[in-house]
């Protein structure tokens, strides 16, 4: 036992097996932390997929420390009013004005609410101008990705756009969608365009429908959302005629958006209109100033002065 050559074999012996365990404990903490890194990846990527980058944010927390519930729009704040559609012969037509309101503050005078969202289909929305802005971003990558998967590069070799009839159906899915999840995209959303036939070419028949914030929709000659509906829509059911000209269906357009900047405080006699053809495609005009006329006398006299009791 008091070997002085054992005793220095067994020191040596037991620093050696020291440093033999030291990288190997050097690697085991190498792997977990790169396992734990890995993890954090997985975990980011999995909250952002999906979903837009404000989704994967953490939900802000109150002065106490708790969590906050999550929240969801409860009333539209910046609102555009009406937006009227025809058919006509030949195509469909869309008219709307360019104002979006802030409560009852005329804020923005140049925000456009008649998109093209293809070559064959256009739409139109009053309501919440930012949910606008969030279904024109979702079918434009729609639109993009059929492009990207269709067997053709060349746009006039390809039919695999949606049909008017196609992006209705696919925006009633996502209205009622997100109404069943207490969330709904507060907008009524009027589509325009051509149907399809079975081998994918565009049809001669015209399409004209509507979906609101809840899923609810419908096809009709004549549409008209937000006050249209009750200021409009009965002057495009007198005059309508199923084979008005371009003409005749532009000027009942303006005359109907005329009426409705008289008598709705959220209309503006800066307008535009779209139209959708089988030959020319999607075209969408300019924004321009209707004239107006203020020389009635309703306008101009006090409803006192009328031998009445100042009621309308």
């Amino acid at each position: 036992d008091n070997d002085p050559k054992l005793t220095v074999a067994h020191l040596s012996n037991t620093t050696l097996s020291r440093q033999q365990r030291q990288p190997s404990n050097l690697i085991i903490f190498s792997t977990i932390t790169d396992l734990l890194l890995i993890f954090l990846l997985i975990m980011s990527l999995s909250l952002q997929s999906g979903g837009t980058s404000s989704r994967a944010l953490p939900h802000p927390t109150t002065s106490s420390g708790l969590t906050a519930p999550a929240e969801a729009t409860t009333r539209p704040i910046t609102t555009g009013t009406s937006v009227l559609g025809v058919k006509y012969n030949g195509g469909v037509m869309l008219a709307a004005d360019t104002l979006c309101s802030y409560g009852s503050l005329a804020k923005y005078k140049n925000a456009r609410r008649l998109l093209p969202v293809n070559s064959r289909t256009l739409v139109g929305a009053s309501g919440e101008y930012s949910d606008l802005q969030s279904i024109s971003d979702l079918l434009r990558r729609n639109a993009l990705e059929d492009r990207c998967t269709a067997d053709s590069l060349y746009e006039e070799e390809t039919q695999s756009e949606e049909c008017a009839k196609e992006v209705w159906s696919y925006l009633r899915a996502v209205m009622y969608n997100r109404r069943n999840k207490m969330n709904p995209l507060w907008n009524d959303v009027v589509v325009a365009g051509f149907k399809q036939n079975a081998d994918g070419t565009t049809s001669d028949e015209p399409f004209l429908g509507v979906v609101d914030k809840i899923g609810t929709a419908y096809e009709d000659d004549i549409l008209a959302t937000g006050f249209g509906g009750y200021i409009a829509l009965p002057l495009l059911r007198e005059k309508y005629s199923p084979n008005m000209e371009e003409g005749e269906a532009r000027a009942l357009l303006e005359d109907c958006l005329r009426i409705l900047f008289y008598r709705d405080c959220r209309a503006l006699n800066r307008v535009q209109i779209a139209k959708v053809t089988k030959e020319s495609g999607v075209l969408v005009s300019e924004p321009y100033e209707l004239d107006t006329h203020w020389e009635f006398k309703g306008f101009i006299t006090n409803k006192g002065e009328m031998g009445t009791d100042g009621g309308w």
